[in-house]
C-alpha cells in the first residue's frame, strides 16, 4: 500500500506561481510543495525580460490593458485583463518589499526597459537580464525558512486523486516509492511544454506533465493550439537553447540575414519590435530560403555587458563577443497561451483543483502572449487562488486507500529515442509553420510513439499527451492567428474571432 501524506494546501511546481501561491497560502494553514527535480528548477529561473507592469510616468493599466489586448489577436478574456493590470502593479511593489533587488533610477524608481508591441517602457529588470533568478531566489529564499511550508524536491507527480466529483490530492513517487498527498486544495502550477519541440528555450523539466495529468482527469483544457515560439534562442546544438531577450531589440539590436539586409523593416511597421508571432514566422521564412539570421547588437558597444550582463557571458562561453560580433539566433518554442481553464480565481473544472502560472488558461495571453506578461500573471493570480483557497473550510474524510505500484523505467535509453522523436515530429509539423497534411502526419507519428513507449515511461508519455492535444487543436483551427500559423490558411477568419477549441 502506498505511503499517505496529509497537508492543508498542495502545490505542484516551484515557479513564481507555485511558490507564490505557497507563501500566501501558509498564512492560514500548512502547504506541501511538490516539485519533480530542484525548487530552482523552473522556467521563472531562464526569464531574462522582466516583469510588465505600470508603474512609469506617462503609464496607466489602461495603456497596458490595450497593448495586451491587441497582442492576443481577439482571444483574450477582457476581465482577466484588466484584473493582471489592474492588480500587477502592487504585486511587483510587494516582491520588492519583501527582498527582490529590482534595478532602480538613481532616485529610486524603477529603471523600466520596452519590449516588443508595449506602448510604453514598463518592463521591470533585476541586474539587467536576470529578473527571473532574482525572483526565484526571492520566494526560494521566503519559502525555504517558513516553518508553515514543506518542499519535497524529486518527487514525481503521475495523476490527480479524483472521488465524488473532487480532487483530493495526488499520486506520486517519491525516490520510486509510491505516496498519496491529501489536501484540502490542489494547485498545479507545474509550468510549459516547450520540451516537447526539438528547439525551445525551456528547462528540461517542461515536458507538458500539468496539461496531461489534468486531460486524464476530465479537467477542461482550451486554446492548446497556441504555442508562443521566442524569436531569438542563441543558434547552438544545445537543450534549452540559451534566450537572447526581447529587450535587446527593446534597446535597438537589429535583425540581419546572410546578405547583412535588415529584412523585418520591409515586414512590419515596427521591425523588429513587432509581436513575437511576427518576427518568429520571419525569422522561420529567412532560414527556410537558405540564410541563416544574426541579430546585431554592435550598435550598443560597451554598454551591452552592463546592460545585458547575463547575456553577454552566455555569449562569451560561445566565443562570441556581442559588442563586436554579430549573435546568431533561430526561433525556439518558448510559452504555452493555452492550458487548463480557469475562472478568475485559478478554479479548474474539477472541485478543489486549482491552476495558475503557464500551465493555466486564465485568458490573459488570448493567441499570443505579450512580452513579459508572464511573471506578472504567475504573481496575480497565484494571489487570487491562495486567497479563494484559504476562505473554504477543510475537506471532509478521504477517499479509501487503494493499492497501487509505479513500475519503474526498465529502458532509459528507449525512452529518450521516444521523447526526441516527439521533439522532431512536433518540430517539423506542429511548429511554427503547420498544415493540415503535416498534423495529421504528426498525429499519426505521435500514436506510433505512444505504442512504443517502454514500462515506466510516465514523462514521456506526459510529452506524447501534451503534443497530441497540441497537434489536434491546430488541425481544427483552420485559420491563422496569434501563436497559431496555417500556411494552407495563412489568414484570420472572422468566424475564429472569439472561438476557443476546448476538451
Amino acid at each position: 500500500m502506498p505511503e499517505r501524506i496529509r497537508t492543508r494546501f498542495l502545490v505542484v511546481g516551484s515557479g513564481v506561481a507555485g511558490l507564490h501561491t505557497a507563501l500566501r497560502a501558509s498564512s492560514e494553514g500548512h502547504v506541501t510543495v511538490l516539485t519533480k527535480r530542484s525548487l530552482f528548477d523552473s522556467a521563472t529561473a531562464y526569464a531574462q525580460g522582466g516583469i510588465a507592469a505600470a508603474l512609469g510616468a506617462g503609464d496607466s493599466p489602461e495603456l497596458h490593458r490595450r497593448d495586451t489586448l491587441a497582442a492576443g489577436a481577439a482571444l483574450c478574456d477582457s476581465k482577466a485583463v484588466e484584473i493582471l493590470v489592474e492588480e500587477g502593479p502592487a504585486r511587483v511593489r510587494e516582491l520588492q518589499t519583501a527582498g527582490a533587488r529590482f534595478d532602480l533610477e538613481p532616485g529610486g524608481n524603477f529603471k523600466l526597459g520596452r519590449e516588443a508591441a508595449h506602448s510604453r517602457r514598463r518592463i521591470v529588470h533585476a541586474h539587467g537580464d536576470q529578473t527571473g533568478a532574482e525572483v526565484a531566489r526571492t520566494l526560494i529564499d521566503r519559502v525555504t525558512n517558513s516553518k508553515r511550508i514543506t518542499v519535497m524536491e524529486r518527487t514525481r507527480v503521475l495523476d490527480l486523486i479524483v472521488a465524488g466529483g473532487r480532487c483530493h490530492g495526488v499520486r506520486a513517487t517519491i525516490a520510486g516509492a509510491p505516496v498519496d498527498i491529501i489536501a484540502d486544495a490542489t494547485v498545479l502550477a507545474t509550468g510549459g511544454c516547450g520540451q516537447v519541440y526539438r528547439y525551445t528555450t525551456n528547462p528540461q523539466v517542461a515536458t507538458g506533465d500539468g496539461y496531461a495529468i489534468a486531460h486524464r482527469a476530465g479537467v477542461r483544457l482550451a486554446d492548446m493550439e497556441f504555442v508562443q515560439f521566442h524569436p531569438t534562442a542563441l543558434e547552438t546544438p544545445e537543450n534549452p537553447l540559451a534566450l537572447i531577450s526581447e529587450a535587446v531589440r527593446g534597446e535597438g539590436a537589429v535583425l540581419l540575414n546572410d546578405a547583412g539586409v535588415r529584412f523585418m523593416l520591409k515586414r512590419h511597421r515596427l521591425a523588429e519590435l513587432a509581436p513575437r508571432d511576427v518576427v518568429a514566422r520571419e525569422i522561420f521564412r529567412e532560414r527556410a530560403r537558405g540564410s541563416r539570421v544574426w541579430l546585431d547588437a554592435r550598435m550598443l558597444g560597451a554598454s551591452f555587458r552592463k546592460r545585458f550582463p547575463g547575456i553577454f557571458v552566455i555569449c562569451g562561453a560561445r566565443g562570441i563577443n556581442p559588442e563586436k560580433d554579430l549573435i546568431p539566433v533561430i526561433p525556439a518554442a518558448h510559452y504555452m497561451m493555452g492550458g487548463i481553464v480557469t475562472d478568475l480565481t485559478g478554479r479548474s473544472t474539477l472541485e478543489r483543483l486549482y491552476a495558475c502560472g503557464e500551465v493555466s488558461r486564465t485568458g490573459v495571453h488570448g493567441a499570443n502572449r505579450l512580452a513579459s506578461n508572464s511573471l506578472l500573471e504567475g504573481l496575480v493570480f497565484a494571489e487570487r487562488v491562495a486567497r479563494d483557497m484559504i476562505a473554504r473550510s477543510p475537506l471532509k474524510g478521504a477517499p479509501r486507500k487503494k493499492s497501487w505500484d509505479a513500475p519503474p523505467l526498465i529502458d532509459r535509453g528507449a525512452a529518450q529515442v521516444a521523447a526526441d522523436d516527439v521533439r522532431s515530429v512536433m518540430w517539423e509539423h506542429a511548429g511554427i509553420a503547420r498544415t493540415a497534411k503535416g498534423l495529421r502526419e504528426c498525429l499519426s507519428v505521435l500514436s506510433a510513439i505512444e505504442q512504443r513507449l517502454p514500462i515506466g515511461a510516465t514523462e514521456e508519455a506526459n510529452m506524447v499527451e501534451t503534443a497530441r492535444l497540441i497537434a489536434e487543436a491546430a488541425l481544427m483551427r483552420k485559420e491563422s492567428r496569434g501563436g497559431h500559423y496555417r500556411s494552407d490558411f495563412p489568414h484570420s477568419k472572422r468566424k475564429w474571432r472569439g472561438r476557443h477549441i476546448e476538451w
